[in-house]
């Protein structure tokens, strides 16, 4: 049985306004909604100051550093 496509829809409920290059590379990562879903829970923990969390693999580990690559480095996107 194959796996449910994530729609654009689905990736902003989960990880707000993104840039049209982020949207691009999450929808063609071959991600499916539990790793959409494993990567926000991720980046929604990282405030957490245990630590104590797995670390992500797969595609739920390249989502996550997807929409973590623009937040690491705001001032790029403003750069003149």
């Amino acid at each position: 049985m194959a796996k449910p496509r994530i729609t654009r829809d689905g990736v902003a409920a989960l990880f707000g306004e993104l840039t049209d290059q982020q949207m691009f590379d999450i929808l063609d990562s071959g991600a499916s909604q539990e790793d959409l879903e494993m990567a926000a829970a991720y980046i929604a923990q990282e405030d957490d100051a245990t630590g104590a969390r797995a670390p992500l693999v797969g595609a739920a580990a390249e989502v996550y550093e997807i929409v973590a690559r623009d937040e690491e480095h705001p001032e790029e996107e403003h750069a003149p």
